[in-house]
């Protein structure tokens, strides 16, 4: 039987509680937006045409994909931007088909986001965007208009090693650890709470970000802790995995890290403080030819500046906590460094 309901005064206003609830639920829902690109690349390779649906993919897309591309893949306008996307097109994808009819990614992506905004304590807006790549990049992270991105091409995360589409073949159980990585450096780019460089010069840029200017102007150390805190991240979000996956390293190149540890310590010391976009390659860019890589008489491994950084950054994190740690600055991970080795200072 139904009841009708009392009459509730009409105040004119809510109450402060329930300002501060809807406060927090919309801040919640404006915290990140899942972009799944997935089912338009497949209708795109469908497609009678499908390097004409892939441009008109692209212009519907310009305002995120533009900066996509002059990040990680090259210059859209570039005379070399026309095979790039006709091989990426005609590549077989037979391996991406069978792993999507296996994986629920929209799922997995939504859980590793969960855990992310949780343990990071994501306190600003993000897009996370499900995509196939046109570059090797299996992530990264982008900057647009004030606006953190991270993005994940799903073609490497097959299981299969596939040379047209040049899939790295990573297993679909590593897409969580990856997402997390990449929102870490959202974090620290665009908290309010951050004091990194990294947000600074994000902000100076009219709050996009440039991997080239900020490999330019960014200190080495700046750099190389921004990537050891999102492998900080990623352990702290998705436990469990061999060491390895973290770093995106084969099993024996981590080993050959622990080895050389004192020696790479050695090599990078008098270039921490100091900027420039060939020390951002040197450290943290794989391809880079040996000579590129010569240090203090040796070669130093492919980037090798991703466990730097996370030794770097360790003592901090297990004082003060990895969302904390994402948000501090440079020079605070060095004091902390030297009171863990012993240092004082007068």
């Amino acid at each position: 039987m139904l009841r009708e309901k009392s009459p509730t005064p009409d105040t004119g206003f809510l109450n402060p509680r329930t300002i501060a609830l809807l406060c927090r639920a919309a801040l919640f829902l404006s915290c990140r937006v899942l972009i799944n690109f997935l089912p338009e690349f497949l209708d795109i390779l469908a497609h009678p045409d499908p390097e004409a649906a892939y441009l008109r993919f692209l212009d519907a897309h310009r305002s995120l994909l533009g900066p996509y591309w002059s990040n990680y893949v090259l210059d859209l306008d570039s005379p070399h931007a026309a095979p790039v996307i006709a091989a990426a097109l005609r590549a077989d994808r037979s391996d991406l088909h069978a792993m999507l009819e296996r994986v629920d990614v929209v799922r997995v992506v939504e859980e590793a986001l969960a855990r992310s905004e949780d343990v990071l304590g994501v306190d600003r807006p993000t897009d996370v965007v499900l995509m196939v790549g046109m570059g090797a990049a299996n992530a990264g992270e982008l900057v647009v208009n004030g606006r953190g991105v991270a993005f994940v091409c799903v073609e490497h995360f097959t299981g299969r090693v596939n040379p047209e589409s040049f899939g790295m073949g990573l297993e679909p159980e590593l897409l969580p650890l990856w997402v997390a990585h990449e929102m870490a450096h959202t974090v620290r780019y665009t908290s309010p709470t951050s004091a990194s460089d990294m947000r600074r010069l994000i902000a100076e840029a009219g709050g996009n970000y440039d991997y080239w200017s900020t490999g330019s102007r960014a200190s080495l150390r700046e750099l190389l802790l921004n990537e050891g805190l999102a492998v900080h991240a990623s352990q702290a979000i998705v436990p469990g995995l061999d060491p390895a996956d973290y770093f995106g390293y084969p099993r024996r190149q981590y080993q050959r890290m622990r080895e050389l540890e004192a020696f790479l310590r050695r090599a990078v010391h008098h270039d921490l403080d100091r900027s420039g976009l060939g020390l951002r390659l040197k450290y943290l860019s794989g391809g880079m030819s040996p000579t590129a890589r010569l240090s203090l008489g040796r070669v130093l491994p492919e980037r090798c500046g991703y466990y730097l950084g996370h030794r770097m950054a360790e003592p901090l994190v297990n004082a003060r906590g990895i969302a904390a740690a994402l948000r501090a600055p440079a020079s605070e991970f060095q004091a902390r460094e030297d009171e863990a080795l012993g240092f004082r200072t007068a």
